[in-house]
């Protein structure tokens, strides 16, 4: 997906980049193409969105999220095996958090029309959102990225195919200013302070 490149490599003027936000927030344009529209909604809900092009390049910039944050050698949650190494190569205690700083997960999909990210019982186990750390750092891949709701089910049945997961859930309020809609799959969301590790694999 070029566009990625493309919208890291030429930085908008700040005059650019408030009509984006406000074309993003009052009326995207639904005829965008899917990363792009990803981009904007995503952003526009106040979510943290960080493109990389290599899993040395995700490392690179999950440690810059610690340095921002100073969560270096504290605790955090992860239930996913295949994340655990990026918390034992920074010294993060994720067996037995008793006051973690974020949450380590991966993603069942990218919901482009509203800029959210999709969850289930893989990710968070039992947990309701309003459960989860208020932090939350989140792998996910382009090819997670799908136009709506009901696409991102879709794939989710696609990939289980019996072994079909519960607690389905919806997290696009990433700004304590943004307001929340509640449907089947987002309710009991709550703000979230999220990053976006997004790699790229098409």
């Amino acid at each position: 997906m070029s566009f990625f490149k493309n919208f890291f490599k030429s930085p908008k003027s700040s005059e650019e980049e408030q009509d984006s936000s406000e074309k993003s927030t009052y009326s995207p344009d639904v005829n965008l193409p899917l990363d792009e529209l990803f981009v904007h909604n995503f952003r526009a809900n106040g979510g943290k969105f960080l493109y990389c092009d290599s899993l040395s390049e995700v490392k690179e910039q999950f440690i810059n999220i610690l340095e921002e944050n100073d969560w270096f050698e504290c605790e955090a949650t992860c239930f996913e095996p295949v994340l655990f190494s990026l918390l034992e190569e920074n010294k993060l205690n994720f067996q037995e958090a008793k006051n973690p700083k974020f949450h380590l997960c991966t993603c069942e999909s990218l919901t482009a029309d509203e800029g959210s990210v999709v969850l289930s019982e893989k990710q968070i186990k039992h947990l309701k959102p309003n459960e989860i750390s208020s932090n939350i750092i989140i792998f996910g891949t382009t090819s997670q990225l799908v136009r709506t709701k009901t696409d991102g089910l879709r794939e989710i049945k696609k990939k289980y195919v019996t072994n079909y997961p519960s607690n389905i859930t919806s997290i696009k309020n990433f700004s304590n200013n943004i307001a929340s809609q509640e449907n089947f799959l987002s309710y009991g969301s709550c703000s979230k302070n999220l990053y976006l590790l997004l790699l790229e694999d098409l």
